[in-house]
């Protein structure tokens, strides 16, 4: 009985720092990217518009850009759509697509079906490129700056709440900002 009391101890009092760490830890809900602040991964994937240039990160270089991983399997990539639609009428930044591990004809039936926000759409269906972004799951969204500088990073489906709480302001801070 008497080896079992000081494991028990031991478990019972991790538990207890687990919990008022977790109780007391600022930002629960931001995964800090440990892209913010440096230049977007190297990357070139195929268009999803055949025929067209590769999709690269020299697109990402001379403006602001919101780069959005997403895929036709993935349900809060269609919550977020409506949102990505919006900011692309408003032309406050192009969008910049990857469809995530999908299919060309998934991805053109869907963006045929709900809109197409995308300035364009990368295809990375083995999902290395997505690797190398830090995603995990999608939709996760990336604002990279004209300089090609990841600045903001969102974990999860794009509202208007966040577009104008957490991306909009690097926008309007920039010198000549959009909005």
């Amino acid at each position: 009985m008497n080896r079992f009391v000081l494991p028990l101890v031991v478990f019972g009092l991790l538990v207890i720092v687990l919990v008022v760490g977790l109780i007391h830890a600022p930002n629960k809900e931001v995964i800090a990217s440990p892209l913010i602040g440096r230049n977007a991964p190297e990357f070139s994937l195929p268009n999803l518009q055949a025929g067209d240039a590769p999709v690269s990160t020299a697109l990402l270089r001379g403006g602001w850009h919101l780069v959005n991983v997403w895929g036709t399997w993935c349900v809060a990539c269609r919550a977020e759509h409506d949102e990505l639609l919006q900011i692309a009428k408003a032309g406050q930044v192009p969008i910049i697509g990857i469809d995530w591990k999908d299919t060309n004809g998934d991805a053109e039936q869907w963006l045929a079906l709900f809109g197409n926000p995308y300035a364009a759409v990368g295809t990375d269906q083995d999902g290395r490129v997505a690797i190398d972004w830090g995603v995990y799951g999608a939709p996760e969204s990336f604002l990279v700056d004209p300089q090609g500088v990841v600045v903001e990073k969102l974990v999860g489906p794009m509202s208007a709440e966040l577009w104008q709480g957490k991306f909009l302001p690097h926008l309007n801070a920039a010198p000549g900002g959009k909005s």
